[in-house]
């Protein structure tokens, strides 16, 4: 009796395991520059933007920097871009649901990019879950899950945000609205403008114009934890940066909008960054400000459950994700943590590993360490400023 096509994906893909799962594995492999592991994850590094196979011989970043994903794509997804020297793009995958799910990552861009003269909306009608099963041979439901076991979110929330980055490049190279919106694979109008509050903050025209029109202010401080840039529009805080250089951090606010009227003016931040301060020297706990970012709907998910968490407590990325109703969007949640715009007030340095470790923060793992043994003391839980995690602490 002949087996199917999809019977037997189904059963490459039933019990696999990658390895190098495991943060410190993965760091170890990188340090020994093992070509034993290329394949079974890439290696990104915060402060160039870059992503490398293990094995390159690049400069050794430092850990803090460092994140790892399972496959190129998954990189990619989290903005980061493939390292010239070591082409890790180009290495073979082992494991079979990582192998899936960058081919799943493949077929939805040969969709997207065959759009050609094809009717509005047939890039959409494509991209559906029983589209890309079909193509694939493989059940829908094998496909969904195996990519979500790699990549945190569903095939359609890969697609959504391909389209997404496709529309902010065609609107930033110029393109007028009606054309960007077709060339990135939306069937109309109307199902581009509503998404677009939650994927760009702003109307797509506005987004064209590279935030022209808007007007931020900006004003850099010294802190406990080194400069703070704070910068905002009349609705809220838009950024809250933390660095040692001033150039660097005014250099980043302005990479997003390029043609908004940003200007360093600190008239009507000075109650905002008061209050940061004080809350950053244990005199304000409760730190409720708006802010007014750019956001996906899973972003803004994440941010919210975040400011949720008490001050001097901590939140495992599981935990945040289980409390959003998505219990397998770890990865996600952590890529949500790394791309927080406004540090502080959405607390994401409160969410820690299952073993109570701290993990990656975009502005170092000294000021992270600092901030929740700052609010440790401040609180009165924890020994020695160290907090404890959440899940190890019995509710009074």
């Amino acid at each position: 009796m002949r087996t199917s096509p999809i019977r037997t994906r189904n059963a490459e893909l039933r019990g696999s395991a990658p390895p190098f799962r495991q943060g410190e594995a993965c760091w170890q492999a990188v340090q020994h520059r093992d070509r034993g592991a290329d394949g079974a994850f890439v290696y990104a590094v915060r402060s160039t933007g870059i992503y490398c196979r293990p094995s390159c011989p690049s400069r050794k970043p430092r850990r803090e920097q460092v994140v790892f994903f399972p496959l190129p794509e998954a990189a990619e997804q989290g903005g980061f871009r493939a390292c010239l020297r070591c082409r890790p793009q180009r290495v073979h995958l082992r494991d079979p649901k990582t192998e899936i799910a960058a081919r799943i990552c493949k077929e939805i861009e040969t969709k997207l990019e065959a759009r050609g003269d094809a009717p509005p909306g047939s890039a959409e009608a494509s991209l559906t879950l029983g589209a890309l099963s079909a193509s694939m041979q493989i059940s829908p439901y094998q496909l969904e899950r195996a990519f979500r076991s790699v990549m945190g979110i569903t095939p359609r929330q890969y697609a959504d945000a391909r389209r997404m980055r496709r529309l902010k490049s065609r609107l930033r190279k110029g393109d007028d609205v009606t054309t960007a919106l077709y060339d990135a694979g939306f069937g109309s109008s109307s199902r581009l403008y509503e998404r677009a509050p939650s994927h760009l903050g702003m109307t797509p025209a506005t987004y064209r114009r590279g935030g022209a029109g808007m007007k931020i202010r900006y004003t850099i401080v010294s802190s406990s934890l080194g400069r703070l840039l704070v910068a905002a529009t009349d609705r809220g805080i838009s950024a809250l940066y933390l660095g040692e250089s001033d150039p660097q951090l005014e250099a980043s606010l302005r990479k997003e909008y390029p043609r908004a009227e940003v200007r360093r003016d600190r008239s009507g931040l000075e109650t905002w960054v008061e209050t940061i301060l004080a809350h950053l020297k244990g005199h304000e706990p409760h730190l409720d400000l708006p802010t007014d970012v750019q956001a996906t709907a899973f972003q803004r998910r994440v941010w919210e459950e975040l400011r949720r968490i008490p001050y001097g407590a901590t939140k495992t990325y599981s935990e945040v994700a289980r409390a959003i109703g998505k219990p397998s969007a770890i990865r996600a949640v952590a890529r949500a943590c790394a791309t927080n715009p406004v540090s502080v007030v959405v607390p994401c340095h409160r969410v820690v590993r299952q073993d109570g470790n701290l993990a990656g923060y975009r502005w170092g793992l000294d000021r992270k360490r600092a901030l929740l043994a700052h609010e440790a003391l401040n609180a009165g839980v924890g020994k020695q400023g160290t907090a404890k995690p959440e899940h190890n602490r019995k509710a009074n």
